[in-house]
């Protein structure tokens, strides 16, 4: 008798131990089904500005991205988290800052709006670089003509003139153009800021 009782006694922890054994395998491999889903999902999540396409025509951000002049550009989109208003499907016309227009700024003002606590002011000034419209040269010329401003992406307007052949946005030079997939890119002399920045 005392045997029998033994035996279930050692049987019944082989069965404890099994259990939690299998409990605990369960549990690891939730755990790393859930760290799958979640790295798949951060990295999915990242949306439309991270899709990686050489063969299309590039769209404002890449051709930001791809211009040694727009480095500091590049890096402030980045830090404002706005990349992917620049790759949407538009059109829009983006008013691009070169390295040396951000250099203009008062000394320590690009590095103050990099830190991470600035990251909705400096949202929105790039904001206030991008009308949502198609804005060609000869658009612009139009706008001058007809005394009409621009509306910002910032929700405020900024005045077109012309000097001569030099077209200014925001009291800035444009000077390049690239037409990009989604609109157009014009290259500008100075930070455009905003009158509530």
């Amino acid at each position: 008798m005392k045997t029998i009782s033994s035996f279930f006694s050692i049987l019944l922890i082989l069965g404890v131990i099994l259990l939690t054994g299998c409990k605990q395998s369960d549990t690891a491999e939730e755990t790393t089904t859930a760290e799958r889903q979640s790295t798949t999902e951060s990295s999915s999540n990242k949306g439309q500005a991270f899709i990686e396409d050489e063969d299309s025509e590039p769209n404002a951000l890449r051709i930001a991205i791809g211009s040694p002049d727009h480095s500091t550009l590049v890096a402030a989109v980045q830090a404002a988290g706005v990349e992917n208003s620049l790759v949407n499907v538009g059109p829009l016309t983006v008013f691009a800052p070169t390295n040396e227009a951000f250099d203009k700024l008062p000394e320590g003002t690009v590095d103050e709006l990099l830190k991470p606590e600035n990251k909705g002011r400096l949202a929105y000034i790039l904001k206030h670089h991008v009308a949502p419209s198609n804005y060609p040269i000869e658009t612009l010329i139009k706008n001058v003509e007809k005394g009409r401003t621009l509306y910002m992406a910032s929700g405020e307007n900024v005045e077109v003139t012309r000097e001569g052949d030099d077209i200014y946005v925001g009291g800035t030079k444009i000077v390049g153009t690239v037409r990009a997939s989604n609109g157009w890119v014009h290259i500008i002399e100075e930070v455009i800021l905003p009158k509530r920045e």
